[in-house]
């Protein structure tokens, strides 16, 4: 049994290594904390069904399919008259389509006049096919849509390869657990459970990727910035209200004449001052240095000529 063992752990090292030739992608938008509860991992993902690279050629018979992984995410800025009870709705709106709520920030912002207004982040997550309910629902009733973006990221290969790399590995396990029975040895018994954490741990960390994988393609991220209607006041020119471009280009150079005009009475009340009460003393300094070396230069000359005059 001591001789063979090696030759054992060396063929289930190369058929784990098979599926671990790729390194498992890395996710960084949320936490696997903040998905929320768990769901079954063959049930609740939105998946797309899309030709194979078979199909796709022609070649073959009947097309098969794949099972594509979208995860779509959205972002959105809108205009509110209430910016308070506009958050509420979303964060109530959330739980009604089956999602929850990840994060909700209110704070205080100002307008190009120095006004203070609300302003809130809301970060939900809803169930990917419920994606454009709930932005129709969160656009409904509001002064202005400033940005709408939707997102997609087709994880369908990552996903394959983790499969891949689990299925290995889950083989591998297998085999060291069969190994693991027959041997009698200390030594080998140490040797063996040692592998067998490594693996297990490396399947788990797997399964945990599949799983977030999974959410995140189940449950879409909206992330909504809600901005207060104060800070877009309309603008009328001889009875014209502008909108859309022209409204922005119009208010744009209202800001510049009002930040010019300030700047200007800022430099008048508050600079100019300064520098008066420093010039006036340099300049007083510079004519005094000035006489001192005109005097100078006219004593030179004076004593240059009776020089001359001798020679």
């Amino acid at each position: 049994m001591k001789k063979i063992l090696p030759f054992i752990l060396l063929a289930s090292f190369l058929l784990a290594a098979c599926g671990a030739s790729r390194a498992a992608p890395q996710y960084t938008t949320d936490s696997f904390a903040t998905i929320g509860a768990p769901l079954p991992l063959d049930e609740g993902v939105a998946y797309e069904a899309a030709p194979s690279e078979d199909s796709a050629t022609g070649s073959g018979g009947q097309a098969s399919q794949v099972e594509r992984m979208v995860i779509k995410n959205s972002d959105l800025t809108i205009v509110v008259a209430d910016v308070e009870s506009r958050m509420k709705e979303i964060n109530d709106l959330a739980p009604k389509l089956g999602g929850y709520v990840v994060s909700s920030n209110l704070y205080q912002s100002y307008t190009n006049s120095s006004v203070q207004v609300p302003e809130a982040n809301v970060v939900i997550r809803v169930p990917s096919e419920k994606l454009e309910e709930a932005l129709t629902a969160i656009k409904k009733g509001a002064v202005e849509v400033q940005n709408e973006s939707i997102s997609r990221q087709d994880i369908t290969a990552d996903y394959t390869d983790m499969k891949s790399r689990l299925k290995n590995l889950e083989s591998a396990e297998a085999q060291l657990e069969a190994i693991m029975k027959d041997a009698t040895e200390t030594e080998d018994v140490i040797n063996v459970f040692n592998q067998l954490t490594y693996y297990r741990e490396q399947i788990e960390l797997i399964k945990g990727q599949m799983k977030y994988s999974e959410e995140s393609v189940a449950l879409s991220a909206i992330t909504i910035r809600l901005v207060a209607e104060e800070t877009i006041q309309p603008i009328k020119v001889a009875g014209w209200e502008p909108k859309g471009v022209a409204r922005d280009a119009i208010q744009n150079l209202v800001y510049f004449f009002q930040d010019f005009i300030s700047f200007i009475i800022y430099f008048i009340l508050n600079t100019l001052p300064k520098l008066i009460v420093i010039g006036i003393p340099l300049y007083l300094i510079f004519l005094g240095v000035r006489a001192v070396y005109r005097k100078m230069r006219g004593g030179k000359k004076k004593a240059e000529k009776p020089a001359e005059e001798k020679k």
